[in-house]
């Protein structure tokens, strides 16, 4: 890898970093608005049960959401971490040792696995001797 793309790959990473970072805050801010929000009825007219379960699953996804972004921030730091503190290990596959691809790294630039070894292997055909 060349200093150049070196350069760039860090600018990705801080710039996915700051993208996840601003989205946290963003569910942060929303959680705090509905918790508040929920705390009183703020109208007479009773709320109807799919209304209800329309704005729990939205909750719940949003959640879920949160909770991918915080293990995405782990990886983007950690592979900050690399990158500064283990320079040779960033780019590296965990599993292979080979460097991963420039254009695997410019997409996810916190890959730790070359994108052939994503795949679980193939299986093999059982023999169906019988004994």
């Amino acid at each position: 890898m060349t200093e150049a793309q070196r350069k760039h790959l860090e600018k990705r990473l801080q710039e996915e970093r700051a993208r996840v970072v601003r989205d946290l805050g963003r569910y942060r801010t929303e959680s705090a608005d509905t918790m508040r929000n929920e705390s009183g009825d703020l109208s007479a007219v009773p709320s109807h049960m799919a209304d209800e379960g329309t704005d729990t699953m939205d909750q719940e996804l949003a959640a879920a959401n949160a909770a991918r972004l915080t293990i995405e921030l782990g990886e983007i730091d950690a592979a900050l971490e690399r990158m500064y503190h283990d320079p040779a290990r960033y780019g590296r596959c965990e599993r292979s040792g080979k460097a991963i691809p420039f254009a695997r790294l410019d997409i996810i630039p916190w890959a730790r696995t070359c994108d052939d070894e994503t795949e679980p292997p193939p299986q093999r055909a059982r023999s169906t001797n019988a004994r």
